[in-house]
Parts: structure tokens; sequence; C-alpha cells
């Protein structure tokens, strides 16, 4: 599945002072399909990664990626910590939605972006016709006791890499970020070196990485920000629309972090990539296309009954 025709504009919303900036893939939705809006993870990441999920606009629905405010080309000029808040983040869909016209849309949201979705579909928003969580948590607590679980199965002199830096308060040493790597080569990205469109999100991150530092912490598993509790487990029967959850067999979204999102919200389906850890987009990246476009049209096709 490639992208070579579809047609992009790019621009920006103005939203709480500052600009967020969009892109829009494709012209138009062919008759009874509806724009598919990705929302990136992170948090604090680009939406570049997800830039294989364009692709989708050759099955007739217009695909939006934007940057979430504080990230990528939506960074703001000073330091402001205290912005970066859950219910910002859900204002923020919402201003997307109004200002580009979004009036029924599938809402697809990956790691924190898929957190996002949730919370934001928990405000039962008008217009949301479905839902896919990739590879994210409904309980940052599970999340950082599956993360440890895979931390152990690192060999052990990583683990004491990892562990040493942690107690001194060095997490932004050299010798952190390599130990994390090996990490991330098992349990984010398992394609490497990774994609060039996965590089420039991890590049970005790391040119500005105050929203991540702010909600998360200094590694995927060091989780010390604001998110450290974020739970929804038991507010999951409340989400209202046809979901799907996707993850990946070796992703640090373990099987059991999607089955909890999966028991938790009514009717939703699961579906697991074998060969994949967290980005199963661009590790399986033609068959995960399908999944979706079968899914989108499954919904589609109920909605014009």
């Amino acid at each position: 599945m490639t992208i070579a025709n579809a047609p992009t504009h790019e621009g920006t919303i103005p939203f709480k002072g500052y600009q967020t900036w969009r892109q829009v893939v494709g012209e138009a939705e062919e008759p009874g399909k509806f724009p598919l809006l990705c929302l990136h993870g992170g948090p604090g990441a680009l939406h570049d990664y997800l830039e294989s999920m364009a692709a989708i606009a050759n099955t007739g629905r217009r695909v939006i990626f934007y940057d979430q405010l504080g990230c990528g080309r939506s960074s703001i000029p000073e330091s402001n910590p205290e912005m970066w808040t859950v219910d910002l983040y859900i204002e923020e869909v919402g201003a997307v939605r109004t200002a580009l016209g979004l009036d029924r849309i599938h809402l697809l949201g990956q790691s924190w972006g898929g957190m996002l979705a949730m919370e934001y579909a928990l405000t039962q928003p008008e217009g949301l016709m479905s839902l896919t969580i990739a590879s994210s948590p409904a309980s940052m607590i599970q999340w950082v006791e599956e993360a440890n679980k895979l931390r152990d199965r690192l060999p052990s002199e990583i683990q004491q890499t990892l562990l040493r830096h942690e107690a001194a308060g060095t997490t932004d040493s050299p010798e952190y970020a390599a130990a994390m790597q090996v990490f991330y080569d098992r349990h984010v990205c398992r394609v490497v070196p990774n994609p060039d469109y996965v590089q420039r999100s991890f590049a970005g991150l790391v040119a500005n990485p105050e929203v991540y530092h702010t909600m998360n912490g200094p590694s995927e598993f060091h989780v010390v920000g604001t998110l450290k509790n974020w739970e929804i487990i038991d507010r999951l029967g409340e989400i209202r629309v046809p979901t799907l959850v996707t993850s990946g067999r070796h992703d640090e979204a373990t099987p059991l972090i999607a089955q909890t999102v999966r028991d938790g919200i009514p009717g939703a389906r699961w579906e697991i990539f074998e060969e994949s850890s967290h980005m199963a987009h661009a590790e399986e990246t033609e068959r995960y296309m399908q999944v979706i476009d079968a899914f989108l049209s499954e919904i589609e096709q109920a909605a014009a009954v």
C-alpha cells in the first residue's frame, strides 16, 4: 500500500494562544466513508512515526495528523511544564475537529495517543464512529509493572546500567540512553535500524523533551511524571463506540495490557501482530493497513444501514 498519489495539505490551528500544526492527506472521503484522525504518542513525541498510516488515504478516506501542542512543529517558545495536562490534550482533539470540520471521524491513538483517545471517548463526543487503540495502556501502574517484567529479561549489565543512572539521577547520560536502546530494539520497534520516519520522531523528542519529562519521566519504565498514577480501567465500560485494540507480540504494551483494554470496553476486539513490538504500523505495515481498513469498512457499512 503506497501513498504516492495522495495530495497533502499542511497548516496550523490557533489553540491556547499558540499554533497546532496539522497535516491532511487526501482530498475528500468517498461516499459512506469517514476520515481517520491519528493521535501520536509520547507524550511529547511527533506525529512523524505514524506516517505509514497515510496509506489509509488510498482507501478513500482522508488521514489527519497533527503534532500535539508543545511537540514538534507545535512547539512553543517558552518552558511551561504546568501546561501539559490530559485535559489540555483532550480539548485540543476537539479544537482540531472543529477547525477542520471533522463531523464524523474514525479515531486512532497510538501509545499515549491511545490513552488520550480513550479519555476523549469518555467525554461522549458526537460523531465518533470508531476507536482504534494501538498499543496503549488503561493504567500507567500496570504499564510500569509490565515494563519492569520486560526489563528483568534484559542482559544483567544493561539492567545494572539503568539502575545506576536512575539512582544517581543521571538518566540524561549517553550510557543510560544506550542501555535504553537495547530495550527499544526489543520492545518498541524491531525494525533496526528504525525507518526514517520513526527516527525523526525520536530525534524530535530528544530535541524537545519537556512534555515527555513532565508527563512521563526520563524513560519508558522510570515513570515519575504527572501520569504516574493515571488509570481509567474502572471507566472503560463507559466507552460506547466500536473499538479495535491492536498490539504486538513483543510490545512494551504487553498482551496483558492490551487484554485489559479489550476486556474493559464493551464489544471491543483485539488483533495481535506476531512479528511486531510497539509499532506494528511500522513493523508489519501492509498487514496493519489491511486490518485497519477492514475494521473501518465494517463500521462504515453498519452506519449506512
